[in-house]
């Protein structure tokens, strides 16, 4: 069975790019950048590119609810809570990296739990 092309998934899960990135734009935190400057970029991206943000974005609202939750559950997990300048490090890193160093202390609690 072979894979669907990242063209063929957004068209299908999403109807088209267009409607991808309006999606990205509404989930994505843009900083100072306007909705329509963050629009554009997003448009000549990548389909595979959107589709991995779309995943993180959806995957830290619905699990953590924002960037700065995320960075808390994971100097928490760490053991390093209270450690303000490795927490405002862990903050410079995007929520990709956050979530691949969640999955892994949790993965290690439930190890050395055993």
């Amino acid at each position: 069975m072979s894979q669907k092309s990242p063209l063929a998934l957004v068209n299908e899960t999403f109807g088209a790019k267009d409607k991808l990135v309006d999606k990205l734009v509404g989930l994505l935190d843009r900083g100072d950048e306007s909705k329509d400057d963050l629009r554009k970029r997003l448009s000549t991206a990548a389909n595979t590119k959107l589709l991995h943000l779309h995943r993180v974005a959806t995957e830290v609202k619905e699990k953590y609810g924002s960037h700065d939750a995320l960075v808390a559950h994971v100097a928490k997990t760490l053991g390093r809570g209270k450690d303000k300048p490795f927490v405002e490090r862990l903050a410079a890193y995007s929520d990709a990296r956050l979530i691949d160093l969640a999955k892994a202390t949790e993965r290690r609690a439930k190890k050395s739990a055993r």
